[in-house]
Formats: structure tokens, C-alpha cells, sequence
């Protein structure tokens, strides 16, 4: 990113906070202006441009935080402000913040169900439960996934059961300890949830090794119909282990077979006029998968594997009672649909130490490549960038690191464009789907197919293609036990 002022320079336009602190009315312009500040980390002699709504949007107050950035405003910033601040009408609508106090979170209000209709009858007992029995209940988990590692005949039902029950605790566990820690400022609420992170990654590690494509196609998928009952915590666990053994097909795929070949072969005919629609700045002829993925299709490191595993069990885990799980419904409120991604994000952002991979899936998994009916943060954050940067362009579709998305090489994170397909595909086949006859695996592939690539661009082409050979060889290795 260009900056035109140099560091030196710096020390003569105004800092954030100054001595008084910041003046509401100046918060005020510098969100309606969409003003950029200048961002500078001396230790690493780093310096960027930024929207300050990302920036507060990710973290409230943040420039009162201790850490290695400072935040600066250009002279030029700091005099449109004044002649903007001299004209104000004294009933504009200042928004609450800038307070030189740090932020006091909210309560959230009570309901009468406790969660239990959005979570299910055994939340009650998590939600009852102290910080150190759930901690407790978590290692425990893990010590049965160890276990059960360490033998060398497995009995499938088993596993599967161990699976699913697991990761159902983890999954309302994390929601319980995050309600909580909401509450707190954010260094009480990191040392309140160090522990339930540290199980949870550890159980995930786990729980990963221990699935197998022939587990997932048939003891881990009966169990998971089986014990589904409608509630968020079910869809959030058969996302996470539909996603994990997702994300090892896909890993065995592009390190064992030809599949790249084939997508190059493919790609003319099949792929290259969609993708020319997020990219329409590149000649047609020049878009090929290296634009695509930036970088390359490439097998997934075991870190980032991990890193990605946390975000599909989580990403629901902004989710309040008032959000109906299943689609449809004549009390659909967007709105609050919306919300649950944001509180999500910024629950995980800034009261727990998870990786910030898991929070950009949790914040990103509905994008939908920017279509009117997806949401999110990135693509705010996307618009304020080329806003500042009006020259700057993307010229990749998806990028599998985390520092190309955060300086928007590409136009979508990796994980998140899988949690995409597979949050949509479960939702359409849920057996407790509520307005609508729960669809076979064929039709809702169909559809998505149809109405979330061909008629409208929401889904990635690509990983859908991908997504649609592994759950054909499911059913077909499913066709053959049975």
C-alpha cells in the first residue's frame, strides 16, 4: 500500500488518542467521510492504509489498546475534519464510539429456554456447569479420542458414537464459555477461555486423525442422521465432521491423482466464463486455476488443517436463541441472521486465543463471492479498501494463506468458501429440515449446481466440483456396503 506521508513526517499530523482523548463529533466524521488513518508498527517498520471502520469494527476502541501499532491522520485528514466539524448540525446522530474509557459490553438478555430449544435439551446441564467442569469434561473427551486411537482393531460404531458426542460437547461448551466471557473485558475473558482453547485444539487434533473416508461414509454417517434432532449444535457438529473429511479427500485428491490435470482440461469449457465474472478485469483467455488459487492448488499443511478444523466447529458459535437454524419461516429476520456472523467474529477475535484463521471462516462463510444474498465482513472491508485504493485490483478468486486476504490479494479465503458448500449442502439435507422435505444428496448437488453457480455466482465452481466427487464416491461406496 502506498502512504505518501514518511514515518518522520508523521510526528506532525495528529495521533489517536491525544492527550483529551477523541472527540466523538471527530469519530463521527471519520466514519461518514469514510476517512482512511495510517497505521504504523514501528518495531517492524510496517506502515498501511486502512479504513478505520475495519479496524473498529474488528476491535472496538482500538487505538487504546497497548500493542506495537500507532494510528495517525494525515494533515490533510485533520483539516477536512476541522471544516467538516465547523458546520455540523448539533443533531447529528453521534454513534457510540471513541469513548476514552474502554468499551463495557452489554449483557446479553435472558431468555426463558436458557438455549435449550436452539442448542437442545442437553445444553442445560453444559450451560449449569462451572468453567472447570466443562474443562474437565473436554479433557476427558480427548483422553476417549486417544484412546480409541490407540487401538489397533477399531470397532466403527464406536468411533463414530466417540465422534459425534465430542464434538457435540466441544461445540456447547464453546458457545456456554463464550456466553460468559462476553460479559468481561477481553484479557479476563482470554485467561477464562485459555483452557476450553487449549482442550479444544487438542481434541480436534484428535478427532481428525481418527477419521477415515470409510468411517464417514458409513457408521459416522448413520450416527450423525441418527442423533440429529434440528438443534444448532447438530448442524454445527455434522458441519465439522463433514468439513474435516472433507478437507482429507480433497488433500488425498490433489497429492494422489490427476485431478489438476483434469480441472486444466476442463477448465475452458466448464469454469473459465464464471470465474471471468469475478475477475472481468483479465482477458478471459489469460484466466486459468493459477488465478483461481493464488498460489496454485496445493495440499493443505497440517497446521493450517488444525487451524481450519477449529473454525468449522465454531463458525455457528455467534448463534443466539433468537435464530431459527433451519431456513424458511415467516419470522425470518435478516437482520438478526447477519448479527450472528459479527458476533461471532468479533466473540473469537477478542475473548479467545483461537487462531485468527478460525475467526475469518467464522466471520467469512457467507460471502457468497460478494452476491447480494450472502453477507459478512469481507466484503465491507473489500469495498472501504478499493475505496482508498481505487487503482487496486484482485486478480485471484481464493487465497489459502491468511496475510494475502488480510492485504486483499484475493477475493475469498480457502476455508471459508468450503464451509460455504458445506454448511449449504447440510442445511438442504438436514433430516429435520423444517419447511421443506429434506432433499437426497443427488438433488441438493443438483441445486447447488443450478442456482448457486450457473444462475447465480455464490459457491465457488471449482471446489463445488470437488465437493460433488466426494460425496458421489460416498454414495457409491455406500451403495456397495449396502
Amino acid at each position: 500500500m502506498q502512504v505518501k506521508e514518511t514515518v518522520a513526517s508523521l510526528s506532525k499530523v495528529l495521533t489517536l488518542p491525544d492527550e483529551a482523548g477523541i472527540n466523538k463529533v471527530f469519530i463521527s466524521i471519520i466514519l461518514n467521510e469514510e476517512i482512511p488513518i495510517i497505521c504504523v508498527n514501528r518495531e517492524a517498520k510496517k506502515k498501511r492504509l486502512m479504513p478505520f471502520k475495519v479496524l473498529n469494527d474488528n476491535k472496538e476502541n482500538f487505538w487504546m489498546y497497548d500493542g506495537s501499532w500507532e494510528y495517525f491522520l494525515s494533515g490533510e485528514a485533520v483539516e477536512k475534519i476541522k471544516e467538516i466539524a465547523e458546520t455540523k448540525p448539533e443533531s447529528w446522530d453521534i454513534p457510540n464510539v471513541g469513548n476514552v474509557t474502554k468499551p463495557v459490553v452489554k449483557k446479553a438478555p435472558e431468555t426463558e429456554d436458557n438455549g435449550i430449544n436452539s442448542y437442545g435439551k442437553e445444553y442445560q446441564h453444559i450451560a449449569e456447569m462451572t468453567n472447570e467442569e466443562r474443562v474437565e469434561c473436554l479433557n476427558n473427551n480427548r483422553k476417549r479420542l486417544n484412546d480409541l486411537l490407540m487401538q489397533k482393531n477399531k470397532d466403527e460404531a464406536v468411533v463414530a458414537k466417540v465422534l459425534v458426542d465430542t464434538t457435540k460437547d466441544a461445540a456447547m461448551i464453546n458457545h456456554a464459555v463464550l456466553e460468559e466471557a462476553i460479559q468481561l473485558a477481553d484479557d479476563e475473558a482470554k485467561k477464562l477461555t485459555q483452557e476450553m482453547v487449549d482442550n479444544t485444539n487438542e481434541m480436534i487434533k484428535s478427532s481428525a486423525q481418527l477419521i477415515s473416508e470409510d468411517v464417514f461414509n458409513n457408521e459416522l454417517m448413520h450416527t450423525l442422521v441418527e442423533k440429529s434432532n434440528g438443534t444448532i449444535v447438530q448442524h454445527m457438529t455434522r458441519v465439522y465432521l463433514s468439513g474435516i473429511a472433507f478437507l482429507t479427500y480433497y488433500n488425498n485428491l490433489v497429492s494422489t491423482s490427476s485431478i489438476i490435470q483434469k480441472l486444466r482440461i476442463l477448465f475452458p469449457a466448464r469454469f473459465r466464463r464464471g470465474y471471468h465474472v469475478l475477475l472481468p478485469h483479465l482477458h478471459p483467455d489469460n484466466i486459468n486455476i493459477e488465478h483461481v488459487f493464488l498460489g496454485g492448488m496445493r495440499v493443505i499443511t497440517t497446521e493450517l488443517f488444525f487451524k481450519w478444523a477449529v473454525g468449522f466447529l465454531i463458525h455457528d458459535i455467534g448463534k443466539a436463541n433468537a435464530v431459527e437454524y433451519h431456513e424458511g419461516g415467516g419470522t425470518y429476520d435478516r437482520q438478526i441472521v447477519i448479527d450472528h456472523v459479527k458476533q461471532g467474529y468479533r466473540s473469537i477475535m477478542t475473548k479467545t486465543n483461537y487462531p485468527m484463521e478460525a475467526a475469518l471462516i467464522t466471520g467469512y462463510h457467507h460471502e457468497y463471492y460478494g452476491n447480494s444474498a450472502g453477507y459478512g465482513y469481507f466484503r465491507a472491508y473489500l469495498q472501504q479498501y478499493k475505496k482508498i485504493n481505487p487503482s487496486a485490483k484482485q486478480d485471484y478468486c481464493i487465497s489459502y494463506d491468511l496475510e494475502s486476504i488480510l492485504d486483499y490479494q484475493a477475493l475469498a479465503y480457502f476455508p471459508a468458501k468450503v464451509l460455504e458448500i458445506i454448511d449449504v449442502y447440510d442445511s438442504l439435507t438436514d433430516p429435520n429440515r423444517v419447511y421443506k422435505k429434506p432433499m437426497t444428496p443427488e438433488q441438493a448437488l443438483d441445486m447447488m449446481r443450478v442456482e448457486f453457480t450457473e444462475k447465480h455466482l455464490k459457491l465457488d465452481p471449482i471446489l463445488l466440483y470437488i465437493f460433488e466427487l466426494f460425496i458421489n464416491e460416498q454414495q457409491e461406496k455406500k451403495r456397495i456396503v449396502t
